[in-house]
């Protein structure tokens, strides 16, 4: 019996290379995953890491072996593997461990129409068929057919978002050696703006910096790059290019949470009284303007498969995250870091106003961002800071994922525990910096006492 508990995550498979995740374990899970979906056809995408081809392939015997036939789209983006997901209306599995580092790899797998699979809508069914030894196939084995996608991909995406009529902009993009160095070149092709291309070789060993732009330290190179070619805007992807994080021209960040109420806003525009999604910990100031702009906010937990299930049921628009992933109905519910990109661009690009000032308009609170605390029990610190807030003045608390915060004179906070490590993530958000501030080191006194 082969035990997955150690790599089958919330979301996706990831683990070691070699050590826990091998072709053989790949094959397997192919197999598995052929029993869970079942279908014509698996459309197996893979990122630039050393180890995705070997694993790509071997997932693909354990299709075929099930007498299921595989499309191999080759590289591609996470968002590009969704977008072949659902215009071929097949199952399909992408291979990448996106930020983690290189010796790291997963596999992400959805069903026909990019539908998400987590531990409660599939994963762990592939665990448990894995670990029980999956049944042989005894009729004709399937077969492994190559399909390109990046041309189709990168014209789907320009349809959805019309830039033929923006200002020329300059754009400074940081690929970190990922599969933003494959997709942006095609989708950016032709259109009104120059692309000051950085780390587009592709490179799983990620030589320049971590793929990972939700840490300061590696947005450090753009940032010195937008000022020195005088760019609009800065783009940061993550390793498979489904996450993009934005700078203003002076190298400055964007908050994820100010993206998001942007694009609601557009989204809006063209749907009047649209849903929107938004997590509980994205700032207040998205479910506000949603509804200055006449939409519906939906609040919901962090991660993926909530943001997909609800949009689902609700018929929503669009959502966003926190942590720089976007979703879009039009793209199958599934998230993109191109087309949140897109959107960026027609927004700057439609109006003579800098990126700073532009999003002025959507940066209404000052938030924490994410503060994580190693604690020796994660239960007992959460049950101190409900008794440190409970009898508060004004004090609203919930638990619909973790802990949240609401305080009465509209600063709230959220703290919630680390799937993989003994750590609690807080953020906090407040009207200004002073209390921000006030607010975070109360919490993380009581956290670290």
């Amino acid at each position: 019996m082969r035990d997955l508990s150690g790599i089958v995550k919330a979301y996706d498979i990831r683990g070691l290379v070699g050590e826990e995740l091998n072709a053989e374990v790949a094959r397997e899970v192919g197999a598995a995953f052929t029993r869970l979906v079942g279908g014509p056809a698996v459309v197996v995408g893979h990122d630039m890491r050393e180890s995705s081809p070997e694993l790509a392939a071997a997932f693909s015997e354990g299709v075929t072996g099930q007498g299921i036939d595989v499309v191999h789209i080759g590289l591609a983006s996470t968002d590009m593997l969704y977008f072949a997901s659902g215009h071929l209306d097949l199952p399909g599995a992408m291979f990448t461990a996106s930020h983690n580092p290189p010796e790291y790899n997963g596999i992400k797998l959805c069903r026909a129409g990019a539908a998400p699979v987590g531990q409660d809508s599939g994963l762990s069914e592939i665990k448990e068929l894995v670990g029980h030894g999956v049944p042989e196939f005894l009729g004709a084995q399937g077969a492994v057919t190559e399909r390109g996608m990046l041309r189709g991909y990168a014209d789907f995406l320009r349809g959805l978002v019309d830039l033929t009529s923006i200002r020329p902009l300059r754009i400074a993009v940081d690929a970190g050696n990922g599969m933003a160095g494959h997709t942006v070149p095609s989708v950016l092709d032709g259109l009104p703006v120059e692309l000051v291309p950085m780390y587009f070789e592709l490179d799983g060993t990620f030589p320049n910096h971590e793929a990972n732009p939700l840490e300061p330290e590696n947005l450090v190179d753009l940032r010195a790059k937008v000022r020195e070619v005088g760019a609009d805007v800065g783009l940061a992807f993550d390793g498979d290019a489904d996450r993009c994080f934005v700078l203003d021209a002076e190298g400055a960040p964007v908050a994820p949470s100010a993206i998001t109420a942007l694009i609601a806003t557009r989204e809006l525009k063209r749907e009047p009284g649209a849903t929107v999604i938004h997590n509980l910990i994205t700032s207040r100031g998205v479910p506000e303007m949603v509804r200055e702009n006449g939409g519906k906010p939906v609040r919901t937990r962090v991660g993926h498969s909530f943001i997909k299930q609800t949009m689902a049921e609700t018929g929503a628009i669009f959502g966003g995250e926190h942590s720089a992933h976007y979703y879009f109905r039009d793209f199958w519910r599934a998230d993109s870091g191109m087309l949140a990109a897109l959107h960026v661009l027609a927004a700057l690009g439609e109006q003579h106003k800098s990126l700073a000032e532009l999003m002025s308009d959507y940066s209404r609170y000052v938030s924490s961002g994410e503060v994580n605390s190693r604690v020796d029990d994660q239960t007992t610190r959460m049950r101190a800071v409900i008794e440190s807030f409970r009898d508060r003045n004004g004090a609203r608390i919930d638990e619909l994922d973790g802990l949240t915060v609401e305080l009465g004179d509209g600063s709230w906070f959220n703290l919630r525990p680390s799937n993989t490590e003994p750590v609690l993530r807080l953020n906090v958000e407040a009207v200004d910096s002073e209390t921000m501030a006030a607010l975070r080191d109360e919490v993380l006194a009581v956290l670290r006492e």
